[in-house]
């Protein structure tokens, strides 16, 4: 069976016609013949919409209760009997109700897909995962339902459903998308021409890439490798060099002029690992392109023009800028270069060659030519100034009788000898040496300079060009033996620090403490300009004009001029060195190690503007939440009072005295329901102030759970508690240990079916008591387990006449402050249990003069420790608090779960 295909109809914001242009296909499939269904549509009330869904097969949506309400689902079990060949389903990313096949719709769609039936669905770009942050920061409205953009990507076809923001508005204002009631505030918020315009151009942003994404699976599969130039690409080749910063910035002036170009930097390194690019220089470019907008990528290639090429045209690129070669004519005759190279091959890409100050000063990385240890060098010069007399000694008696070429062939081994131990210049020597030894002892006539035979003298010719040539060979195997060693060092030495850099909080100190262990330092000292110094010439030893921003080692420097070795970073920040002077080849591992200090203090910097930001943003999120949830459920309980109230004093209603104690018991109820809620919203205001009084003593279960049941009032009927005299007595706090057990019960029998009991039991351990909830509910999944703790949550409900959502995050943070701890588990069979632990009260301490008290105030939630009491005596004393705050605790009524 053959997958269904998948049709998607994206739109930038609610009411730009999505589901009506979802209708009008299927409408047009259908009256071609193909067999369609309306899985589910929501037509908002909208008459036009409504009348696209007439005449078309609609399957019933089956009907779901979650916490004894009704909710109408999507049947997907009906579909996938009916067997359609489309399907039309609305709201891509809706979240379906606990208890349904999948947990969200794009789920259910994917089932249908697999059975091979064909979906036509809508979403909006708010609702991807990808920018649903971004469209919270632009509209200050929080998505709660989204699909991953991987789902909506492997769609078949996706077709942006666009309209203008003054159309929108337009449509909204004449009612075409929201009731009249709705439309002023509407306009007002969400929908402001700013709102519209960004969801606008994140819509069009997020199908342009889909497109890009086509079109490259479309080039891949059909092979085709040229240029196609539907959107303009700059690549810009970075070798490294200091010459960078202007390839990139002439990189980004080409990009700008053609809008909406992509600029990406490459930088393309040798396979055989060997390499002169700078790597402090790369970070730099790497962050500028980044800042600028574009890419950073690096590829492998054996061949660094073809690599070039073929990264070029595997992302379609349109325009390549490369640098001017710095290498001299006298190169240029043997190699045409890269740039020459790259321009003859590019076929239908642009090359553009920008010279820079590089080319001019004709700089060539600096190669160490001192390849040999000295030791080895005055072994070789020696080797190379006695050998060959000595080979000379040794053959004299026998140079009538072993010819020339033996003779040669033994001074050849001579000068390779030489060579591996000494290197080129020793050898070339020895060679020279050779041929003079070889020409006056061994070759006709004897003991004279000078060979009569041509054979001869080309042979001794013949002999010196090979032994320069092994000489050669051997010289640069081991400048390169030497080179690859260095590079494979230098590149274990940044691989590490790219992992200090990335460990976490603590990169800065572990960076430098790397730094000293690297190069074997006494200390390493990162120095910053004190803000508002004015650089001088003199202030590098002004120990006043810089402060230390983190060290490792001995004795810091308190000023550039105190070090040893020093590292300018840029001109606020410098690192400076104590222990040895560093070798020019090690200043571009230490360029790199300065470079990531620098983004490590960004990063730390940053981290901690985050870490200031993040109270005032969860208080902001506090705000809003409290906005929002006193705007109903403070006002709805206020609004009966008062009309309770008002009924009351009305002289035109004779009211019975049934009437009145009816009226009278609703102001009371509501006037109950506001304290609580008020109440709630001062203890959690508390908890996080850490000002919430406590008066912790020894309490006995079996006295304060049945209070808190018969506290919940006609509920307490569905209740169950079993708990043993046997069990030991907590350190609680009695009124707010209350408090906690009649949230929990109250929760758990509100979301229990109606034939179901909830039943509370404890059990003793060895320094802790836990008491557990029961129900018999639909239960939470474990991964929503620490989101029912949360402020202003009510995990599951759709209505808002629950309260506010404080009920669990307040038993929580109670219990914390009482040193204990409230976590919750899956009830076996299914069902919710929450489990209080509370420590155990252990006899106090006596003293010669009675109990001793103690004193403890109240704290933040979570600082509370575990403790046991410190008296013994005939009534422990309990802690003790302020007496206002006393009087505060005490006057708390017990609040019911929201």
């Amino acid at each position: 069976m053959s997958r269904g295909r998948l049709r998607v109809y994206l739109g930038a914001a609610p009411g730009v016609g999505k589901t009506y242009a979802m209708l009008g296909e299927g409408r047009r499939r259908s009256d071609r013949g193909t067999d369609v269904v309306v899985g589910l549509v929501e037509t908002h009330g909208r008459p036009r919409t409504a009348e696209l869904v007439e005449g078309l097969e609609v399957v019933p949506r089956r009907t779901l209760h979650h916490r004894g309400v009704p909710f109408a689902e999507m049947d997907v079990d009906a579909i996938l009997a009916r067997r359609p060949k489309v399907a039309l389903i609305d709201e891509l990313a809706h979240t379906n109700v606990p208890g349904s096949r999948n947990e969200k719709r794009w789920q259910d769609i994917e089932e249908l897909l697999d059975a091979g039936i064909d979906v036509v669905a809508t979403v909006n770009v708010q609702h991807l995962d990808s920018v649903n942050d971004v469209v919270h920061q632009i509209t200050g409205v929080p998505q709660r339902e989204t699909v991953p953009d991987e789902v909506v990507r492997r769609a078949d076809q996706v077709q942006l459903v666009d309209m203008a923001p003054d159309a929108l508005r337009r449509r909204m204002a004449h009612g075409n998308v929201y009731p009249p009631e709705k439309i002023d505030a509407a306009l007002s918020n969400y929908f402001r021409e700013g709102n519209l315009t960004a969801l606008r151009e994140l819509a069009l942003l997020w199908v342009a890439g889909k497109v890009d994404e086509q079109l490259d699976r479309y080039r891949a599969e059909h092979g085709i490798a040229g240029t196609w130039e539907a959107r303009e690409r700059v690549v810009v080749a970075l070798t490294g060099g200091p010459e960078g910063d202007t390839l990139i910035r002439r990189a980004v002036r080409i990009a700008a002029r053609t809008k909406g170009a992509d600029l990406l930097a490459v930088h393309v390194t040798a396979s055989d690992g060997l390499t002169t690019a700078d790597p402090a220089n790369l970070l730099r470019q790497r962050t500028l392109v980044e800042s600028l907008g574009g890419s950073y990528h690096q590829v492998v290639a054996h061949d660094v023009p073809r690599g070039l090429l073929d990264f070029a045209r595997g992302v379609n690129a349109t325009q390549l800028v490369l640098g001017a070669s710095r290498r001299g004519r006298f190169a240029q005759l043997f190699s045409r270069g890269v740039g020459v190279t790259t321009t003859a091959l590019s076929g239908s890409i642009d090359v553009h060659m920008i010279t820079h100050e590089e080319v001019s000063r004709g700089r060539r990385p600096h190669r160490s030519r001192a390849v040999l240890t000295r030791a080895r060098l005055r072994a070789g010069w020696l080797l190379a100034a006695l050998a060959q007399p000595a080979l000379t000694a040794a053959l004299y008696p026998f140079r009538e009788d072993a010819g020339l070429p033996v003779e040669i062939l033994l001074f050849l081994l001579v000068v390779v000898i030489v060579a591996l131990v000494g290197g080129m210049w020793p050898a070339v020597t020895a060679a020279v040496f050779g041929f003079l030894l070889l020409n006056y002892y061994f070759t006709p006539p004897l003991d004279q300079f000078t060979v009569s035979d041509p054979k001869n003298l080309f042979a001794l010719l013949v002999y010196v060009l090979i032994a320069v040539m092994v000489s050669a060979v051997v010289g640069l195997a081991a400048r390169r033996t030497r080179e690859a060693a260095r590079a494979g060092a230098d590149a274990e030495v940044l691989s590490t620090l790219a992992g200090h850099v990335l460990r976490g909080e603590h990169a800065l100190n572990s960076l430098l403490g790397r730094l000293r262990e690297t190069f074997v330092l006494t200390s390493v000292t990162l120095l910053e300009r004190v803000p508002g110094t004015v650089p001088t010439p003199g202030d590098q030893n002004d120990p006043d004009a810089w402060r230390i921003v983190a060290t490792s080692g001995g004795t810091p420097c308190t000023c550039p001029g105190a070090a040893d070795t020093e590292m300018v970073i840029d001109e606020e920040l410098i690192l400076a060195l104590r222990g040895r002077l560093l070798d020019a080849s090690d200043r571009r591992v230490l360029e790199a190690f300065a470079a990531e200090a620098a983004v490590a203090l960004r990063q730390q910097r940053l981290a901690e503007q985050a870490e200031r930001a993040r109270p005032l943003a969860e208080a902001d999120r506090m705000r809003t939440a409290l906005l929002a949830a006193v705007s109903h459920d403070l006002r709805t309980p206020l609004a009966s009072a008062k009309a309770a109230i008002e009924s009351l004093r009305a002289t035109d209603v004779d009211w019975s005295e049934q009437d009145k104690e009816e009226l009278l018991a609703t102001a009371d109820e509501s006037l109950v329901k506001l304290a609580r809620l008020v109440s709630n919203l001062l203890d959690m205001s508390r908890l996080q102030a850490g000002v919430l009084g406590l008066v912790l003593q020894p309490v006995a279960l079996e006295d304060v759970v049945p209070r808190a049941v018969d506290d919940i009032g006609p509920l307490s009927e569905r209740v169950r508690a079993g708990i043993s005299p046997s069990i030991p007595q907590v350190l609680a706090d009695p009124t707010l240990l209350e408090r906690i057990l009649v949230n929990l019960i109250s929760n758990a029998v509100r979301y229990s079916p109606q034939e179901t009991v909830v039943l509370i039991t404890a059990s003793g351990h060895r320094d802790h008591v836990e008491i557990r909830v029961i129900d018999r509910g639909t239960g939470i999944p474990p991964e929503e387990h620490d989101r029912v703790f949360l402020p202003f949550q009510r995990l599951g409900d759709r209505d808002n006449h629950t309260g506010v959502g404080l009920g669990l995050a307040l038993s929580r943070g109670l219990a914390e402050a009482m040193g204990g701890t409230l976590i919750p588990d899956e009830t076996p069979g299914g069902g919710l249990t929450m489990i209080l632990t509370l420590p155990v009260s252990t006899p106090p301490a006596s003293t010669p003069d009675g109990p001793a008290p103690s004193s403890m105030p109240g704290s933040m939630p979570g600082s509370m420790p575990n403790a046991h009491g410190s008296t013994h005596g005939s009534a422990p004393a309990p802690l003790t608090v302020p007496p206002q705050t006393r009087r505060d605790a005490e006057a708390r009524d017990p609040d019911h779960a929201e």
